[in-house]
Parts: C-alpha cells; sequence; structure tokens
C-alpha cells in the first residue's frame, strides 16, 4: 500500500496529461499537489507544520525556472522585433538551405555547447524560437528540442550534474573521473540513434536517409571530442565538445558535404551583409560569453556570484530568517522552525546574467524606442503567467513526495527501494530510469543525482557491482529523463508559445527515454 500510495500522484498525473482531453498543466499539476499533500497528511502522517515549510519552499523554488523561462521569452521577443532573429534565419538558409543542416546546426551542435555552458533548460529556450523561425513548426521542434538536449546534460552547466550531483557521496576524484567516462560513452553510444530519432519529429525519413552523411558528421563532431575530455575531465566535456561540433558542422554545411540540394522556397536566399550579420549575432555572443565567464570554475566568477557570505538579514518571526547574501542569494532559512531553507540565486540563475543584461544592452545597440520595448515585456508577462502556476504545482509535488519522517521513507525513496528490491542483481538493467524518474521529478539531472545517487550507491555496494557503472547509468538516467521532465517541457511550449499540449508531447518523448534506457543498459551489460 505504500508503494502504491508513493507512486499514486505520478500515475495519476500521466494519467490526466495524455488523456483523450488532458488537462492542461497549469491544473492538473496543482491538483496533484494537493493529492499529495492529503497523502502526506492523512495516510503518511507527516505533521502539516513540515508540510506547509516544504509548500513555501516549493513557491520560492519556482522563481529559479520561471524567471529563466522569462529571461528567455524576453530574449526571443527582442530578437523578433528587433529584426535579429530574420537576419540570423537568412544567414543560416545561406550556409546551407536544407532543413537538416539547419536543424543539426542549431538544435544539436548550438544547443550541446549552450548545454555545456548553462544547463537550466536554457538551451531549448535559445535554440527552438531559432528553428521555428526558420519555418519549423512549434510543437514537432518542442518535442525535438527536449530529445536532443540529453546526450550532452551530463556534463552540463560545466559538469554540474557529476561533481555537484554525487559530491555528498563522498567519492574519490579517481571514482568521479572514472563515473564521467562511464557516463560520456554510454551517451556516446546513444547519440548514434537518438539525434535521429529526434529529427523524425521534423523531416522524413528519405531526408534523413539523403542527409545522414552530413548528421553524422554533426554528431560525431561534438561527441569525439566530449568523449575524448571525459576521459581526462568532468567539467568541460560538453562544453568543448558542443563548440567543436558547431564550428565543423557549420564548416561541413558551407561546403555542402552530406547535404543534399534542396529548394526551400520559404527561406529568402537574400544576401546578408556582414555588418548586420554581427549586429544580429551580438546578442547571442553577449549570450554565451556571459554564461561561459559565469559558468568556469577556474575564473573565478562564479564563485563570487555564488558567494552565500550574509550581507543582512531579517527575523520574520515563525515563517523564518530572511538572508541576503554578498552575491545578493535570497534565502529564507528554517521555514516555519523545520530546519527547512530555499534561496534564489540572484545573480548566477541565468535570467538577470544573460538575459535580462543581454536584452537591455540590445535594445540600447538595437535603437528600440519604448513602445517597442514595452511591447517586447508585456508579451513576455503574458506568455508566463500561466506556466507559474504549472511549475509551482510541480515544483511543490517535488518537495512533498521528498519528504519523509519517522515511520515512512520519503515517497520518493520508497519508489526507489521498491524498484531495486524487485530487479535485486539484475538492477544494471533498470538504474538509468531511477535517474530518469528523478530527473523527471526535479527537472534536473543534478536533483536527480542528488536524490538517487546515494540509493543507488548502496545498491552496488550490496550486489556486488560496479559503483561507477551504476553511479553513471543513474547519471544518464538522469539526463534521458529530460525528455520527460515536464518542467522542461512546459519551459519549452511557453517559449514557443504552445499551448495545452504538455501531455502529447510526454506521449512522443517517452518512447526514445525509454529506448535510451535500453541502450544503456546494453552498454554497460557488453562492455562493463
Amino acid at each position: 500500500m505504500v508503494f502504491f500510495l508513493s507512486i499514486l500522484p505520478i500515475v495519476l498525473l500521466i494519467y490526466l496529461m495524455v488523456k483523450r482531453n488532458s488537462l492542461p498543466s497549469y491544473i492538473a499539476l496543482p491538483l496533484i499537489a494537493v493529492l499529495t499533500y492529503l497523502l502526506q497528511a492523512f495516510y503518511f502522517g507527516t505533521d502539516l507544520t513540515r508540510l506547509n515549510a516544504n509548500v513555501i519552499a516549493g513557491l520560492i523554488a519556482t522563481q529559479t525556472p520561471i524567471t529563466i523561462i522569462f529571461g528567455a521569452i524576453l530574449f526571443n521577443r527582442m530578437m523578433e522585433v528587433s529584426g535579429g532573429t530574420d537576419v540570423l534565419r537568412k544567414w543560416l538558409a545561406n550556409i546551407n538551405p536544407n532543413p537538416v543542416a539547419q536543424i543539426m546546426i542549431i538544435g544539436w551542435a548550438f544547443a550541446f555547447m549552450i548545454e555545456g555552458a548553462s544547463g537550466f533548460g536554457t538551451p531549448a529556450a535559445i535554440a527552438a524560437p531559432i528553428l521555428m523561425g526558420l519555418g519549423f513548426k512549434p510543437l514537432q521542434v518542442a518535442m525535438l528540442a527536449l530529445v536532443m538536449n540529453s546526450v550532452p546534460v551530463s556534463f552540463g552547466a560545466v559538469g554540474t550534474p557529476t561533481w555537484f550531483g554525487f559530491g555528498p557521496l563522498g567519492l574519490s576524484e579517481e571514482v568521479i573521473l572514472e563515473l564521467g567516462q562511464k557516463t560520456a560513452f554510454i551517451h556516446f553510444i546513444a547519440a548514434f540513434v537518438i539525434p535521429i530519432l529526434a529529427l523524425r519529429f521534423l523531416v522524413s525519413w528519405q531526408q534523413i536517409k539523403q542527409n545522414l552523411v552530413f548528421i553524422y558528421i554533426s554528431i560525431f563532431a561534438c561527441t569525439i571530442p566530449y568523449f575524448l575530455l571525459a576521459q581526462v575531465n568532468y567539467e568541460f566535456p560538453a562544453l568543448v565538445g558542443g563548440a567543436i561540433g558547431l564550428f565543423i558542422s557549420i564548416l561541413v554545411a558551407n561546403k555542402g558535404i552530406g547535404v543534399s540540394k534542396t529548394n526551400n522556397t520559404e527561406i529568402s536566399l537574400e544576401k546578408v551583409a556582414f555588418s548586420a550579420l554581427v549586429k544580429a549575432l551580438f546578442p547571442t555572443m553577449m549570450l554565451i560569453a556571459i554564461l561561459i565567464i559565469t559558468r568556469i570554475h577556474q575564473l573565478g566568477i562564479k564563485q563570487l556570484l555564488n558567494d552565500a557570505t550574509t550581507w543582512f538579514s531579517v527575523s520574520l518571526g515563525a515563517l523564518g530568517e530572511f538572508k541576503v547574501s554578498q552575491a545578493l542569494i535570497l534565502s529564507l532559512n528554517n521555514i516555519l522552525g523545520q530546519g527547512i531553507s530555499e534561496s534564489y540565486k540572484t545573480l548566477y540563475v541565468p535570467s538577470l546574467l544573460p538575459f535580462i543584461v543581454t536584452v537591455i544592452v540590445s535594445i540600447l545597440v538595437f535603437k528600440l524606442n519604448g513602445t517597442k520595448a514595452k511591447t517586447i515585456v508585456v508579451s513576455t508577462y503574458q506568455q508566463t503567467k500561466k506556466p507559474f502556476f504549472a511549475l509551482l504545482g510541480a515544483l511543490v509535488m517535488v518537495k512533498l513526495m521528498l519528504v519523509g519522517n519517522g515511520n515512512y521513507d520519503s515517497m520518493v525513496i520508497t519508489i526507489g527501494k521498491t524498484f531495486a528490491d524487485v530487479t535485486g542483481d539484475k538492477w544494471v538493467y533498470f538504474s538509468s530510469y531511477l535517474g530518469a524518474i528523478g530527473a523527471f521529478f526535479s527537472g534536473s539531472n543534478t536533483v536527480s543525482n542528488l536524490t538517487f545517487g546515494g540509493i543507488q550507491l548502496s545498491i552496488a555496494e550490496t550486489t556486488g557491482m560496479s559503483v561507477p557503472l551504476i553511479l553513471a547509468l543513474q547519471s544518464v538516467g538522469g539526463a534521458m529523463g529530460n525528455m520527460v521532465c515536464l518542467n522542461n517541457i512546459i519551459a519549452v511550449c511557453t517559449v514557443l508559445n504552445v499551448s495545452n499540449q504538455e501531455g502529447s508531447i510526454l506521449k512522443r518523448t517517452v518512447v526514445p527515454m525509454f529506448l535510451y534506457g535500453i541502450i544503456a543498459a546494453l552498454v554497460a551489460v557488453v562492455i562493463y
């Protein structure tokens, strides 16, 4: 019964979102959050004050994804209003009008690099609107962006899911490096298949066959340096692999190598002046530069933006202690006296930096008047209202499902342990799916690793399986779970202005997600 009630909210949520006449996420998710609260209160007997503290923490945690979405939409609106998107569209058409080439350059290599620099769902938020601007249908673009952005995720945000996600386990440097090596190899093998499945959302099998040489040149241009660098480093594989892959993909597409001739009449092939191209690329280049500078640990900026040294604090009585750090990290500590804290990293969360700052600078560079600037802000606000309630429901549900007490493990831990008990020494076949469940809940490979890393380590040690291998499968699972993660689906739908299609997307992206897990298991069994 404990397992049944633990998994009930997830099963019911999926049903509500994929059934005929499905509920929109901004209704379904808050409803499931309420159900989870009631289950915790009346069956598991969790203290109401503790539950309320987690609800408040969920509300604060919602600020991170919603401000990222707001910043991404703001940036995309600015690019449209300024004409920058139109110039980039024409430039890409001049590199090669072939739609497959354009998808691989933007949806694969460019997004691969952005994931390596930032993570947080930023790749889809930046790449998806560019693809839509090239004439691709938004719903299909959303699905492609979610599936494409899986291979680099374990090393996203300069390796955060790997070095930080497994940080609490106290692993040696050698073990972390080894699990990173195994993670990269599994992703490398999966990349033979996953990008092809993603392409199928937008183009026909015939187009894929005709451009197969270019597709694999673009794939390997990213994944070979990605895999090789992972042998000695677990921070930069995705960032460096993506940058090299993007350069090679553009070069090869420009030469027409492996790309079929196409008559794409929807896109103008008029020449783009170099000065216009530089101006149109300026916001994106500024965006990437800020992301890289603020994410590379060795530059020291990352530490400054995460400085938790208290600047000032204010007691809010029973609610908790509100604290502002020197890096403007806003935190509410000891919420309702339950020892629960939540924070918002104003300068580090990719919203103010890089999106909002880039938009302000770009408005000046493009000399947009007050009316256009107001239009950008107002339309962005209108587009983010409903996703706020969807994300609020999702994050409150996650917080509540992670709550345990003296009598019961948390719902999430119960699900994980039950799966492990049932599978026993065959766990290697299912390990990645536990990681995917963690990402589905939380929207983060890092949070999935933090949540389930301990369970995976315990299972590996108990059954005598390789610790680096099982943790690598956990990390791969957290990455492939991004395809079905509700936060990411809501975010990309919001950026593309796609309404009430979350369930439809989930039904389509769950197929490559399951296939990814099969590939991961086979690689683990055959190779290791």
